[in-house]
């Protein structure tokens, strides 16, 4: 199969496409014909050797851990999913950048979206959903999304939504008019957030969740007086430091089919910024990089 892969820990000049082996299933995994795959965080900070320590890796590696694509293989003892087909899901921290792609939590894409959609979906979703579910029940709940206009930040925010929750979210204000069309309160970051959110929430934010690991985190514990009430998928060190709920992505196949069905509901679209082609990847890792991102990065298989 053709793979993104890198020999060595490095910049963005160590991705190459080349031929690698095909993978096939285990117990419990599926194997699906790639269509396109996410580009997040983790794919970048594993190239380039920032991980390493945490999460050592065996090289060559190809980059990338959600992907859409078509089923043609199935592991021993999977049920409900067929040859044909087509699913959205998460591997491994490796493995998705390529034609061919071990899934080992999937859920049937929606009809509503697109292949760039579905593979932007992956492990925005279930990210969100799990720093969501952390602060428990949201409806009739104000929420506050710290870094709204990224590709958690983004879906957390329709998908809060979705569950009855009234959200203001922080974004620089090239984004403002993106976060009002996922449904959101938009307001910029920074210092003056506790003054901004006076005039918006006159009578507080009942909970925060953190998606961009920008510093604010004791701000935005002393916001709501409770660590309890924030929760964190960026800032582990902190969150742990102040006791605030800190949440990691797991492949949980629920939460997959759950965005899914907020999808086929028209409630949780996927937001793309940008697609490159596989031959681009390094150009996909490069401004994945430079942050800022609106929504999701793509690469198409």
């Amino acid at each position: 199969m053709r793979a993104a892969r890198f020999h060595e820990y490095g910049g963005v000049e160590s991705l190459v496409v080349e031929q690698a082996p095909d993978p096939h299933p285990g117990p419990g995994e599926i194997r699906v014909r790639a269509a396109a795959a996410g580009v997040n965080p983790i794919d970048w900070k594993l190239r380039a050797g920032a991980l390493r320590q945490l999460i050592p890796l065996e090289l060559p590696a190809v980059p990338g851990r959600d992907a859409v694509g078509v089923v043609d293989e199935i592991g021993d003892g999977v049920r409900g999913v067929a040859v044909g087909d087509r699913v959205f899901g998460l591997g491994g921290v490796t493995g998705a950048t390529a034609e061919l792609v071990v899934l080992s939590a999937w859920a049937h894409a929606p009809d509503e979206w697109d292949d760039d959609r579905a593979a932007g979906a992956g492990l925005a979703s279930v990210t969100a959903m799990r720093g969501l579910n952390a602060l428990g029940p949201l409806a009739g709940r104000l929420l506050l999304v710290e870094g709204a206009a990224g590709g958690v930040g983004s879906a957390a925010v329709e998908i809060a939504v979705a569950q009855g929750a009234t959200v203001i979210g922080t974004a620089s204000e090239r984004n403002h008019a993106f976060l009002t069309s996922l449904g959101a309160v938009p307001t910029t970051y920074g210092p003056g957030l506790a003054q901004r959110l006076t005039t918006l929430a006159p009578h507080g934010v009942d909970l925060v969740l953190d998606t961009a690991a920008s510093g604010s985190l004791d701000d935005l514990v002393a916001l709501t007086g409770d660590p309890k009430r924030v929760a964190t998928v960026a800032d582990h060190a902190r969150g742990q430091r102040l006791g605030t709920h800190v949440v990691n992505a797991e492949n949980d196949s629920s939460l997959l089919a759950a965005a899914a069905e907020l999808g086929r509901e028209g409630r949780y679209t996927p937001r793309i910024e940008q697609t490159f082609p596989l031959e681009r990847i390094a150009e996909a890792h490069a401004q994945a990089e430079r942050g800022r991102t609106r929504g999701k990065i793509v690469v198409r298989i």
